[in-house]
């Protein structure tokens, strides 16, 4: 080590929560390392969005993540103030402010005063009606904006937060953010980054993604998860970043999980788009040429992020109310089990559109049949036909609670007028609960007031609006693959590559790495878009998008109408596209003889 590295300026930041419902175990972990200055959380996702959404049309006081103060706060927040580690946390959700005072009579109850800031500008609620007059749109759907909503939350960037640690929070509380914008923010505070730093901007953006989904950056969701020990004491990550914007990704010493470069690759993929163009509120990033170096079994060196202007708008989350839901469930053993589940979820929507009828209710807005047990969800790759224990789900929409509640009278009969075999561990009636729609659109920066607040005092934060535009991100093709004339058998996916799949409104990315960079030109080669939509076509409705990321060795695909609308406007038993990436990985490739041989 020479003398620059020893006096070279890190900030060390640990991802203590990847959603809403994360473990308690890591806040604890990583105040306990002795290994962070700042411990940052992320519970914030459209769908999270949408269930605060309905807590706070129940309680005018809810609307926030609970879990942060009851939960993460009330056990390290004494040790937090003990050692000076500064906090910044999402968990405002639609009422920052209501986090922020169940907060402060935590710590007064525990004898301390953190000095707690909260960002504020990202409702836009208030200007729906204009907005609606002038015509805006769903960014995905085209849709005009409903009348009536329950909130609309611009994603805000991590300037705020910066701010708000400049002026001397000890915990900032946001709103709805982009996800990454919690650790950015302390970047941009420490190391003094202006909002035109992009590369270091992107590359602090970069670290934020990597750890906003907690122990998915540490082996969690790991294609090869057979080998990530330890699963009950997963390390949360740690990154340890510099002033150019390099960054090594840990975890706590004595933890379980891997920091492998698979894995972090695996998450740097996750629920984006073009890998050339990511687009965020302080900068658009291009992850194309992102390196990664295993330096130990510890520690993984990540550089390479670029940046560029941003564009001058912010991306709106909202919602509205949609009726209501209702899903109901039941277990179906023996013989020909599929075919049994099958016919009795149509029966049930058979019967119940008839008492609908006879209420004079119109039809259910949706409806549908999930066999799981039967792989419903792989369509004609599906090989469980023949299954002898299926849970059959059958799920409905409708304008009227009063019409679901006549459809969960009518689960339970089917126990004893149907299918032999039929019983429900669950027990009782399903109930009808909210369905609540997101949408999204795009609102001029100019038009949100941004600022925070600390002991009651407001200071604006102003917003650059560079004019950047959506760059057209080209990438070369990888090299041509040559099968130069020799036997082919055919292998899974998995076998040459590692993958994950995320979600972003009703699209659905795959990120999917060669295991070997020589690879990747088969890889190319054989899984073409036209591969992936007819894989998917029972899924997928809309067209694939294929992306080219050389310093990964990977292929990015982009699904369009992938998840029935997504999140809560979905029906499917996997509403945000989790498990498509592991449905990949059993497509059959064809390979060279010789190749298969060294599988």
């Amino acid at each position: 080590m020479n003398n620059d590295e020893i006096v070279r300026k890190v900030v060390r930041i640990g991802g203590a929560s990847g959603f809403w419902g994360d473990s308690m175990l890591g806040a604890p972990q990583l105040v306990n390392s002795g290994q962070i200055d700042y411990l940052v959380f992320d519970y914030l996702a459209e769908t999270t969005m949408s269930l605060l959404a309905a807590a706070r049309a129940r309680k005018p006081e809810m609307g926030y993540a609970t879990d942060f103060v009851d939960v993460a706060m009330k056990l390290v927040l004494p040790d937090v103030m003990r050692r000076g580690i500064k906090v910044v946390a999402n968990a405002g959700g639609i009422n920052p402010h209501g986090c922020a005072q169940a907060l402060r009579v935590l710590a007064d109850s525990m004898g301390l005063s953190p000095t707690i800031a909260i960002v504020e500008g990202d409702d836009v609620a208030p200007r729906m009606p204009m907005l609606r007059s002038a015509d805006t749109r769903d960014m995905f759907t085209h849709e005009p904006l409903p009348e009536k909503i329950l909130s609309a939350n611009a994603y805000l960037g991590a300037l705020p937060v910066a701010r708000a640690l400049a002026a001397g929070a000890d915990i900032v509380i946001t709103g709805r953010g982009v996800d990454s914008a919690v650790t950015l923010g302390p970047l941009m505070h420490e190391f003094g980054w202006s909002a035109t730093d992009y590369d270091r901007l992107a590359g602090g953006s970069l670290a934020g993604h990597i750890i906003e989904c907690g122990c998915q950056a540490t082996g969690g969701l790991h294609t090869d998860w057979e080998s990530v020990p330890d699963w009950a004491n997963i390390g949360y990550p740690i990154v340890e970043c510099y002033e150019d914007g390099q960054f090594v990704l840990t975890k706590p010493a004595d933890t379980g999980g891997v920091v492998l470069r698979a894995a972090a690759a695996e998450q740097l993929l996750y629920e984006i788009g073009d890998p050339g163009a990511y687009l965020l509120p302080d900068v658009c990033c291009d992850f194309r040429n992102v390196q990664m170096v295993q330096i130990d079994e510890h520690r993984l060196l990540v550089s390479g992020a670029r940046g560029q202007a941003p564009t001058d708008q912010y991306k709106v989350s909202a919602t509205a109310m949609d009726g209501y839901r209702c899903a109901g469930m039941l277990v179906i053993i023996g013989m020909d089990a599929a075919a049994k589940a099958r016919r009795t979820g149509e029966a049930i929507l058979a019967r119940t559109r008839q008492l609908l009828q006879a209420n004079a209710l119109p039809d259910f807005t949706a409806a549908s049949i999930d066999l799981l047990g039967a792989e419903t969800l792989y369509g004609a790759q599906a090989r469980t036909a023949q299954s002898r224990e299926v849970m059959l789900r059958v799920t409905v929409n409708h304008p009227s609670k009063q019409a679901l509640e006549i459809f969960a009278r009518e689960i339970a009969p089917s126990g004893t007028s149907w299918s032999p075999g039929t019983t429900s561990p669950a027990g009782g009636r399903p109930s009808p609960s909210p369905l609540i729609k997101p949408f999204s659109f795009l609102l001029d920066k100019r038009e949100v007031a941004v600022s925070f607040v600390i002991n009651g005092q407001r200071t604006e934060v102003a917003i650059p609006c560079p004019g950047g535009e959506l760059p057209q991100a080209m990438t070369p093709d990888p090299s041509a693959w040559g099968d130069e004339g020799e036997p082919m058998v055919e292998v899974p996916l998995v076998k040459l590559a590692w993958a994950r799949s995320g979600d972003k409104g009703n699209l659905s990315n795959i990120g999917v790495i060669a295991r070997r960079a020589e690879w990747l030109p088969l890889i190319w080669a054989r899984v073409t878009p036209e591969v992936v939509k007819h894989y998917f076509a029972h899924l997928v409705h809309g067209p694939v998008e294929r992306f080219h990321v050389p310093g990964l060795s990977a292929i990015n695909f982009v699904m369009h109408e992938a998840l029935d609308g997504g999140g809560p406007a979905s029906t499917r038993m996997d509403p945000l596209g989790k498990g498509m990436g592991q449905m990949l990985l059993d497509l059959p490739v064809r390979v060279p003889q010789s190749l298969a041989a060294q599988l």
